[in-house]
């Protein structure tokens, strides 16, 4: 029978609300996309104003009053006016309890959480308002996506970027390699092998080191660089004095083959950066700071250029309530106020998650900054969220689009996540790139006499070694590498 009935049930679900949705949107932003986020904000809403310390020093008297704006402050008790205004607990927009986030972090580092004296986020020079993703891709850009899809190891790839990173606008890589080697811990062999394989890059001739460089490498790309014409690209010199009897000497042609080979040159490009415009590559800020501390460990600091220090003005906000008159005025100022004690707020906390999450990765990855690249400890956003009390999708919202600028170098957060290998009596790990390092070692290793590895063969040693691992994934591993099978080592080896 059909019939009607009142049932009381309970039952627990998650409301993802609009202010919930953009504290998740905050969190995940990078400092220039926060920092066109929080321009937006100062525009659509009276009461927010940027602190800018030296303007305010220099029109303030020095009898003045205490100002009614209301900075940002967690001791004051003041951001309870933030938290009641959001519509959410904020244990649910943040995924720690709200007594968590006042206290220090166990492993904090004196000094390091107390951020709100920083000074002013920097902001675009008036007049700028072209976006990144409305122009055409940099050199920079350009190089940066190819070596994120050239199947590099994560060690090699913070190698490459640090290239590209010394690429001026002509396409030329400007910097000693044997500095790179001793600022990352690693061998100058190793750079070099990062380095061909960036040189197979498009343009052809990128990241040369010189012009004959660059253009031999284009050269080879057409097939024609032969002895004769290495030997003209050797004495370019003689090309530019027009000593074309002093040509033909060192190249050994005649004076048709000469004119010919000088042709193909004039065929290619001495600056394959230059097709990408005269704008410089933009460089990357870095929302972290690492130094070494004076006192042993390290320093882990919030760059305070990237941080926007806002104030909500409460003078402008009484004025502005005593004049509301009718109820859609009045609900547009309540509206503004509880939206900019939220983002206030919501900055704050930002920042603290940024500096929790990169507090803990320092610690996890202090062999790294040590020692170098070959240190790498396997981790994961499980490892990290356990050890500082979150939950797995706020550290991968954290590490989204974040860099850290260590003594190594610039890196993304993100990069200081290694997969994990297990080992053959179940109790250890061993880092995805120490195992790959160790793999092409064992390669390289390989004698003149014919006695190649094959993947079995590695299987085993490795096994030997205590590390457990797959037939399928020292294939993959040494694919990554770019170094060919076992049959095709030993032909090579047979053909000299």
């Amino acid at each position: 029978m059909l019939g009607q009935r009142l049932e009381v049930r309970q039952g627990q679900g998650l409301v993802i609300t609009p202010q919930l949705q953009q504290a998740i949107k905050l969190l995940q932003l990078s400092n220039m996309e926060l920092e066109a986020y929080v321009e937006a904000e100062l525009e659509r809403n009276p009461l927010l104003q940027r602190d800018e310390p030296e303007a305010v020093e220099s029109e303030a008297p020095a009898e003045a009053t205490p100002t009614s704006e209301t900075e940002l402050s967690f001791e004051d008790g003041r951001s309870s006016a933030a938290e009641e205004a959001m519509d959410v607990r904020s244990e649910d927009a943040w995924g720690e309890p709200s007594a968590e986030r006042t206290d220090a972090p166990a492993d904090a580092q004196p000094g390091l959480n107390d951020w709100s004296r920083v000074g002013a986020g920097g902001s675009a020079p008036d007049g700028d308002t072209e976006r990144p993703d409305t122009r055409e891709a940099t050199l920079w850009e350009h190089l940066q996506a190819q070596a994120s899809a050239a199947r590099l190891s994560p060690a090699d790839l913070a190698i490459a970027h640090t290239l590209i990173d010394m690429v001026d606008e002509g396409g030329y890589l400007r910097g000693e390699l044997e500095e790179v080697a001793d600022r990352l811990g690693c061998g100058l062999e190793r750079i070099e092998a990062v380095l061909r394989v960036c040189h197979g890059f498009e343009p052809t001739g990128i990241m040369a080191r010189s012009v004959p460089e660059c253009l031999g490498l284009q050269l080879a790309e057409r097939n024609r660089l032969d002895p004769a014409m290495q030997a003209l690209l050797e004495n370019l010199d003689l090309l530019a004095k027009r000593d074309m009897a002093g040509l033909r000497r060192a190249c050994g042609v005649d004076a048709e083959d000469l004119a010919e080979m000088i042709g193909e040159l004039k065929a290619l490009t001495p600056r394959p950066g230059a097709g990408f415009g005269g704008e410089p590559a933009q460089t990357v800020v870095a929302d972290v700071i690492v130094r070494p501390d004076p006192a042993g460990g390290w320093r882990v600091e919030l760059n305070a250029d990237t941080l926007p220090r806002l104030l909500v003005d409460k003078r402008y906000h009484g004025v502005v309530s005593a004049g509301a008159r009718s109820d859609e005025e009045k609900t547009f100022v309540a509206d503004c106020a509880a939206q900019a004690n939220w983002l206030v707020k919501s900055l704050d906390q930002r920042a603290r998650t940024i500096l929790k999450v990169a507090s803990e990765i320092v610690r996890q990855q202090d062999a790294f900054l040590v020692f170098g690249v070959e240190y790498l400890r396997p981790l994961n956003l499980k490892t990290v969220a356990d050890a500082i009390g979150m939950h797995e999708s706020t550290v991968s919202r954290v590490t989204s689009n974040k860099w850290v600028a260590t003594p190594r170098g610039l890196f993304e957060l993100k990069f200081f996540f290694t997969a994990s290998i297990g080992s053959v009596d179940g109790q250890s790990t061993h880092s995805a790139e120490a195992v790959r390092h160790r793999i092409k070692s064992m390669i390289e290793g390989e004698g003149a006499d014919g006695d190649v590895l094959s993947d079995d063969r590695i299987v085993e040693i490795l096994k030997e070694a205590g590390i457990d691992i797959a037939r399928r994934t020292v294939a993959k591993y040494r694919e990554a590498l770019r170094i060919p099978s076992s049959m095709q080592r030993r032909r090579m080896l047979r053909t000299g």
